[in-house]
């Protein structure tokens, strides 16, 4: 029997800060999409967090509730060294039982219909 708590270990002081100072800085890439996950899907079990740290990672918003996080990814995620930390990160996070999302920023500013369509069907799926 699963109690609900996370399976991953707890976040350090050092990885709380830096949470908290990147939920301070957001893109505006990041910001059009936070208010997008507030407003536009409303659905049971669809609270949405920013900056959660969940092992050593810190996912861009997370549901906990039906375990999809969400990535906006700027510029410096596509060099092959990026790409591949990525990947890494990515097998980890799906490893805990969450699925992974992952947008350009591009994307989320001129294509953000589509962008919340997808989002809606993965919790939709996922619920």
């Amino acid at each position: 029997m699963t109690t609900g708590k996370p399976t991953h270990p707890q976040p350090s002081q050092r990885q709380r800060v830096f949470a908290k100072r990147m939920r301070a800085s957001m893109t505006e890439a990041e910001k059009r999409l936070w208010w997008a996950l507030r407003h536009r899907i409303e659905m049971r079990e669809s609270h949405f967090r920013r900056q959660v740290s969940i092992g050593p990672f810190i996912a861009d918003f997370c549901c906990i509730g039906c375990r999809l996080i969400i990535e906006a990814d700027g510029g410096q995620h596509y060099s092959d060294e990026a790409e591949r930390r990525d990947a890494e990160r990515s097998r980890y996070l799906q490893a805990q039982g969450f699925e992974v999302l992952r947008f350009t920023n591009t994307a989320i500013l001129t294509e953000m219909d589509s962008v919340i369509a997808t989002i809606f069907a993965a919790v939709s799926r996922r619920l």
